[in-house]
């Protein structure tokens, strides 16, 4: 009998997947216990979670097959007046599945994927993936010239678009010369020349898929970054063997259970969306999807449905918040246990003023497309420290890293770098990019921060946002504290111009509270009693509202391109 031939490192992956063991049962128990999961599973059920460990299999996607098997009849998704049971929406993600197959999907193939939020975005998804093939999000919003240059940048060949979407993928259609007519999917309605999503994809049976052995080492979701500086970035995540234990690990930190409404409010195509719905199907919870965001749609649906978990961006909250007390006090939000905020920067006056409106429920997480989920900051957190991220989530190295790669010391700022199971496998065909934000098998997205004596985490700005005046530096972040911790003040962005003098100064950018009066003047002298003389703004512009992209984060690059000349006078949004 001849012995396996073992490499060294076949034999040290061993050991430490041996060694992991004992942490993985532990955590897994916890979330089990926790959540509610222990008590939840069936014959089915268990057998087929015990067939997919037997096999390795790892798709992100078998979320849905296994509670397909354990619990068909629970609802897995609604949308509008429509529910999908978990059976029904596993059912649909094959059929899609098959439908791209019969048109010659295969591994490392792409297919974009442009519509708002609804089921079958998750579905085309997913179907992708048990293909071991790339499912392309991009923006509804995007022009056509967007629209080219991520498609052809991936190269797609095909793209599932909403169907009152289609002038602006009709507009691109003579560039995307790699995408055949019949190619061309249109959902929730028919498109002269293009196929249609339930006619023509999934109208084919749901049988068995014809997949290579290794389609587990292929599927991905690429995902482009918001693009605040210059052409977006593919994002490839990829699905390795340990990223089940850490999203335990993550939830292991929150109050989800298996019992939980999840309201998917960003866009599907961006991270918190994706990474929630995901985190939630784990559970086996049921999630509702809006179309779009509106703050009083926000609630209507809270209430409606009991949601008790949510994930937004900060600027949601604000927006909330923002309906004032007449409109809050309509509906009842007592059922929500958890708001997950991420995305931009939260700050501390807006998590303070949530949670005295709604509870603390309040979770602030940072994490980025390219590194997955690294802190969280617990209600507790938001209210002992102003602006924190929190701390390091079991699973993640942080490291603090000055210009020259040294950890820079306790309350100083460095340059984020993480490290976890859930790093990207790079940009996708752009390998200087992804050189560039690797040190040592640790990534960044270009932020800076500081950690404070008890662990905790906060972001002070983007590398790139840094202000040096008179050869001090000047860290947005703290800044923007400064200004959104004035009653008056709803919302702050401060960027650096040239300056004859101090080589940069700093200008603020100022949304006032609804029938607030404050002027510059008085944040000059605001400012004076809470910052070091270079940090405080030289100039001030009060808008109606900050340039924000769909995802949240705010557009410094167009505050940057106000012209100074036209001051006088308050200012509408950008």
């Amino acid at each position: 009998m001849t012995r396996p031939d073992l490499s060294l490192a076949s034999l040290e992956r061993l050991r430490e997947s041996l060694a992991a063991l004992p942490g993985r049962v532990r955590t897994g128990a916890r979330v089990a216990r926790q959540s509610g999961m222990l008590f939840t599973w069936t014959r089915p059920g268990l057998r087929k979670a015990v067939g997919a460990l037997a096999t390795g299999a790892r798709n992100p996607s078998l979320i849905f097959q296994l509670h397909a098997a354990n619990s068909p009849d629970k609802p897995a998704i609604v949308w509008r007046d429509r529910t999908l049971t978990f059976a029904q929406l596993d059912d649909r993600m094959n059929r899609a599945a098959s439908g791209l197959q019969r048109r010659g999907f295969r591994r490392n193939t792409s297919v974009v994927i442009m519509m708002r939020n609804r089921p079958e975005f998750l579905e085309v998804q997913s179907g992708a993936s048990r293909l071991g093939s790339a499912a392309v999000s991009v923006s509804w919003r995007s022009t056509a010239a967007e629209l080219v240059y991520l498609a052809n940048h991936c190269g797609a060949k095909a793209i599932v678009f909403e169907a009152d979407l289609w002038p602006v993928v009709e507009a691109a259609r003579k560039e995307l010369t790699g995408i055949a007519a019949r190619d061309y999917i249109a959902v929730g309605g028919g498109v002269p020349g293009c196929s249609r999503y339930e006619e023509d994809l999934l109208s084919g049976a749901s049988g068995p898929l014809e997949v290579d052995a290794d389609v587990e080492e292929e599927a991905a979701v690429v995902i482009y970054t918001s693009g605040t500086t210059g052409k977006p970035k593919g994002a490839v995540r990829k699905f390795p063997k340990d990223a089940l234990h850490a999203a335990l690990q993550f939830l292991a930190e929150t109050p989800m259970r298996v019992d939980d409404v999840h309201l998917v409010t960003c866009p599907l195509y961006h991270s918190t969306a994706f990474g929630f719905l995901a985190m939630s199907g784990i559970l086996g919870a049921t999630c509702v999807i809006m179309d779009e965001f509106k703050p009083e749609a926000f609630l209507q649906h809270v209430e409606r449905h009991r949601v008790t978990t949510t994930a937004v961006v900060p600027t949601m909250l604000h927006r909330v918040l923002s309906l004032g007390p007449g409109v809050l006090d309509r509906y009842d939000t007592r059922s929500l246990r958890a708001v997950f905020s991420g995305g931009a920067p939260l700050p501390g006056p807006l998590a303070i003023e949530f949670m005295d409106r709604f509870g603390d429920v309040l979770f602030n997480f940072y994490g980025a497309t390219e590194t997955g989920l690294v802190t969280l900051a617990k209600p507790d957190d938001l209210r002992q420290a102003s602006g924190t991220i929190g701390k390091a989530i079991p699973g993640n190295e942080i490291r603090l890293l000055d210009d020259v790669g040294h950890e820079v010391a306790t309350g100083d700022v460095g340059e984020l770098y993480a490290r976890n199971k859930m790093l990207v496998a790079g940009y996708h065909d752009d390998p200087s990019s992804t050189h560039a934000s690797m040190r040592d098998g640790f990534f960044s997205v270009g932020d800076l921060a500081r950690r404070d004596r008890d662990g905790r985490f906060f972001i002070e700005g983007r590398k790139r946002d840094m202000i040096i005046s008179g050869g001090v530096n000047v860290y947005p972040a703290e800044v923007e504290a400064a200004l959104e911790a004035h009653p008056e003040v709803a919302e702050a962005a401060v960027v650096g111009v040239e300056d004859p003098e101090w080589g940069e100064r700093v200008r603020a950018f100022v949304v006032r509270r609804p029938g607030a009066s404050v002027d510059e003047a008085g944040l000059k002298l605001w400012c004076r009693e809470r910052l070091a003389g270079p940090k405080v703004p030289r100039d001030y512009l009060f808008l109606e509202g900050l340039p924000r992209n769909p995802t949240g984060k705010v557009l410094k690059r167009e505050l940057r391109a106000v012209s100074w000349g036209e001051r006088a006078g308050d200012k509408p949004g950008i």
